[in-house]
């Protein structure tokens, strides 16, 4: 594990490994002990360049190498990763504080991602259109965009970032990277290592580790990428949509949500309190599909809860390197002070903690919150910790109208002991997706993983990455002659 921080915590441009330019270090920290993992020069906006212009270089040969050639790599990238496990475990565990289980479930994602871009490189289909003129043929070729910019979150880095650089050079782009500051290696370096001993020309990959305040816009605004693939906070990636519009850049965003898990009044109950407590306190509540709010039927609503309380005392909290560990760190002292002080001011609006976990440093043991009053902001944003809110309700309409209150639409779950009125009480939430009688976080390569409302704009996974990262071109053919009016 100690070669990735020491000999890859560098930029890497142009198929070369090289400090940044810039006049600072970005310190990787290990968030559960403060240990320095790695000090990274920053690039500044001339590397930003330097990314773009050598993926702009190096991907129209790409292209043509066609998709056997890419699938190649790919797999070559595959067999890597499964190679690489234990020490990408160990590094997903320093540098973001994952436990064991996390890694694990990151991990086996990011195998079945690869496995479905090296299958997207024969996705593309050219097609040949009827016309309704005389002796015309239409022509419609699927093409790579070109360069794609890619920006990756802390939390599930290697996953987050391997989503979109994967099936993008599966389909013929380039990339540019730029990982989060808390995650330069999972999420950046260790990819293009994996890219770079796969065989993937030089170019096609780049990563650029740096920060807004050296950079500004550069990333999002420089003229080569086409599409900008970000995942994130909805508060960024509000302005990553509006300077891709002002550039006429597409933007496919994944941004936050608010999800809720409900446990209607046939449901299984001790089923449904896995279920809720993997999805609230999952990677210590840091993923966007997070169960923030469980809303339980008044009429169970009293067993449910000594149930849900029972679990979540019983999950150990400590060093994410011992395999018992439920509850890691939380990503930095930002983060922990930001939960913290969102149970303080439930506290403070007359909320009741049936379990407040208390704040060491970066360690956020888990809270359990019921009484929020009905008109708290904290019911409508997202809380990305270990802290529940338990609330009950009064029938379904009253379910249905409270998951909704929400400008979030990512994901959410139900529970019934009736599939069918699982399924109807689903088509009723604004969400991008819905599961019965399972969690709420859940990501497969097949099938469209996006949000509604302030969880974003645009689909990735399966046939829906053909959208994100390719564009249509037509072409028609006159094998006769047109006739015109002048």
């Amino acid at each position: 594990m100690s070669s990735y921080f020491t000999d890859l915590a560098q930029q890497y441009i142009d198929g070369e490994w090289r400090p940044g330019t810039g006049s600072w270090e970005i310190i990787d920290f290990n968030p559960y002990d403060g240990e320095k993992l790695a000090a990274i020069t920053i690039a500044t906006v001339d590397e930003i360049d330097q990314a773009y212009r050598a993926a702009a270089r190096a991907q129209k040969e790409w292209a043509e190498a066609g998709p056997f050639a890419r699938r190649a790599v790919l797999e070559k990238a595959l067999r890597l990763l499964e190679e690489r496990e234990q020490e990408l475990t160990e590094v997903i565990i320093a540098e973001l504080g994952g436990t064991h289980v996390k890694a694990g479930f990151e991990l086996h994602l990011a195998k079945e991602f690869l496995r479905e871009a090296a299958s997207l490189t024969m996705r593309p289909e050219d097609r040949l259109i009827p016309s309704p003129d005389p002796g015309k043929e239409n022509r419609l070729y699927r093409l790579p965009v070109g360069v794609v910019g890619v920006i990756s979150p802390f939390n599930f880095p290697f996953l987050l970032s391997l989503k979109s650089v994967a099936p993008a050079l599966a389909l013929g782009n380039a990339v540019v990277l730029k990982p989060h500051q808390d995650t330069p290696v999972a999420g950046g370096s260790a990819i293009a290592k994996l890219f770079e001993d796969a065989g993937l020309p030089a170019g096609l990959l780049n990563v650029v580790i740096t920060d807004i305040a050296e950079i500004g816009d550069a990333f999002l605004a420089h003229p080569v990428p086409k599409v900008i693939s970000f995942t994130g906070s909805d508060k960024i990636g509000r302005h990553v949509a509006t300077v891709c519009a002002q550039h006429f850049k597409r933007a496919v965003l994944e941004l936050g949500g608010n999800s809720a898990l409900v446990v209607l009044d046939d449901a299984d109950i001790d089923y449904a309190v896995d279920a809720a407590v993997f999805s609230r306190y999952v990677h210590q509540g840091q993923v966007c599909m997070a169960a923030n709010r469980v809303l339980v039927d008044r009429s169970i609503a009293d067993t449910f809860t000594a149930k849900f309380v029972a679990k979540v005392k019983s999950l150990k909290a400590g060093d994410p390197r011992d395999p018992q560990t439920v509850i890691g760190p939380v990503i930095n002292a930002s983060q922990a002070e930001s939960i913290s002080g969102t149970v303080e001011q439930a506290l403070a609006e007359g909320a009741t903690a049936l379990v407040r976990g208390t704040t060491s440093g970066n360690l956020v043991e888990p809270s359990v919150l019921t009484d929020i009053p009905a008109d708290s902001g904290l019911l409508r944003q997202e809380v990305f910790g270990p802290v529940a809110f338990l609330i009950p309700f009064d029938g379904e309409e009253e379910a249905v109208r409270l998951v909704n209150d929400t400008p979030y639409g990512l994901s959410g779950a139900v529970h019934t002991g009736d599939v069918d009125r699982g399924i109807r009480f689903a088509q009723r939430i604004d969400t991008g997706m819905f599961h019965v009688n399972d969690g709420t976080v859940h990501d497969e390569p097949l099938v469209p993983f996006g949000g509604e409302k302030n969880s974003g704009v645009g689909r990735l996974n399966g046939e829906t990455t053909l959208d994100a990262f390719t564009t249509l071109k037509w072409i028609s053919v006159q094998r006769g002659r047109s006739g015109f009016p002048f």
